[in-house]
């Protein structure tokens, strides 16, 4: 069958996987020509114009002379599935108060299939201006909101997450190694916060808190970002802890009621 023809051996549709792949090569690059997208996906340039025009006529991809960008369509997409998420709706106003608050940036993340999803994001009147946008991915390992909400995993799911991507440096402060990981991810159990040092971006410091249900499951977390002059041991064990804590004690409050 020709339907057949077009799955690989797990069952998947082969299509759909390539046309997703040059959906995030546009957005790694930043928009391409054909002959760039070709390159980049190491395809016939034949094969990229047909995915290039077949997402352009459904509106996902929009052509500006020779440069092919993806379009605002996305982004109704990626409101549509935030806003079904109550986590969001109830934390989005204490977000934006807890930043105002402390004048830093202050990030939602959630995990989701073993990555760190960035759900909310709010820059304080003094925080740094950061380049991590809403709805990123990245590894869990390197941020505060992912060794938190990793630490509120059993081991085996670490073990999984760990083993399906690995953990790459980001700088030379990342934790690259298992072991040094799960010590790590005891500290933050035992202290219930986590401390990102440099791990992503150099020169920053972040402070992560978990947000819980009524059985006591990490549905995401909290975070504060800014230099290291700023995020202090002392200010965040003096200051910036219990502003969280506080925070969060409203949100997992208030998701109760969405």
């Amino acid at each position: 069958m020709a339907q057949d023809s077009e799955k690989s051996s797990e069952n998947r549709i082969q299509a759909v996987v390539n046309a997703f792949n040059i959906v995030e090569s546009l957005e790694e690059m930043d928009g391409a020509t054909v002959s760039e997208l070709a390159d980049y996906e190491e395809i016939p340039k034949s094969t990229a114009h047909v995915y290039l025009k077949t997402l352009r006529d459904s509106g996902y991809v929009i052509q500006d002379e020779d440069t092919y960008r993806l379009s605002l369509r996305f982004l109704k997409h990626g409101g549509y599935t935030r806003h079904q998420l109550n986590l969001y709706q109830a934390a989005k106003s204490q977000i934006d108060k807890l930043s105002n608050e402390t004048g830093e940036v202050v990030d939602m993340g959630i995990e989701e299939n073993g990555k760190r999803v960035l759900l909310y994001k709010s820059e304080g009147p003094e925080g740094v201006t950061q380049k991590p946008v809403t709805g990123e991915y990245t590894h869990m390992h390197m941020t505060a909101l992912g060794k938190v909400l990793l630490a509120c995993q059993p081991d085996e799911r670490v073990e999984e997450i760990v083993d399906t991507h690995g953990l790459p440096p980001a700088t030379e402060h990342t934790i690259t190694d298992r072991e040094t990981l799960f010590q790590e991810l005891e500290t933050v159990r035992e202290q219930d916060f986590s401390i990102e040092d440099q791990e992503r971006r150099d020169g920053i410091r972040a402070v992560a808190v978990p947000i819980r249900n009524d059985n006591d499951r990490a549905t995401g977390a909290i975070s504060i970002s800014g230099p290291m002059s700023k995020l202090t041991d002392e200010r965040i064990s003096e200051n910036l802890l219990d502003q969280m804590r506080n925070a969060v004690n409203i949100i997992e409050i208030q998701t109760k009621n969405y």
